[in-house]
């Protein structure tokens, strides 16, 4: 049986996991693609990040076809979700996470939504 982790602050040592949180909490949900062109990150590191904060329950994914959406876990205790607000407001540098928006958005391969969360 699968038991995931409860949310840790030692998920968050990495600061390109406070940043994939910070961009999740903006967008509402994005899949690996969009994290690699976000993060400039190769698809096996996105990957390896995401498993851990899903691990530790800070992510959910969702599965659309071929590709697997992630958002914030639905779960998160109020402190989690006020932590990951505050990575949004200044918790993540500005300057970083202004050009990972702008990154993710200019990406031309981002894919449709088909989910209502994504709406």
């Amino acid at each position: 049986m699968y038991l995931p982790m409860r949310p840790g602050l030692d998920v968050l040592a990495d600061p390109t996991r406070r940043t994939m949180l910070a961009l999740l909490a903006l967008e509402r949900e994005l899949c690996v693609c969009e994290l690699e062109a976000a993060l400039d990150a190769p698809q096996p590191a996105v990957s390896r990040h995401l498993a851990v904060l899903r691990d530790a329950g800070w992510v959910e994914p969702q599965r659309e076809g071929r590709r697997v959406f992630y958002r914030l876990g639905t779960a998160l205790p109020p402190w989690a979700r006020q932590l990951v607000d505050a990575y949004v407001a200044g918790g993540v540098p500005a300057p970083q996470l202004q050009a990972a928006r702008r990154r993710l958005h200019a990406f031309p391969g981002r894919p449709a939504r088909f989910t209502k969360a994504a709406s």
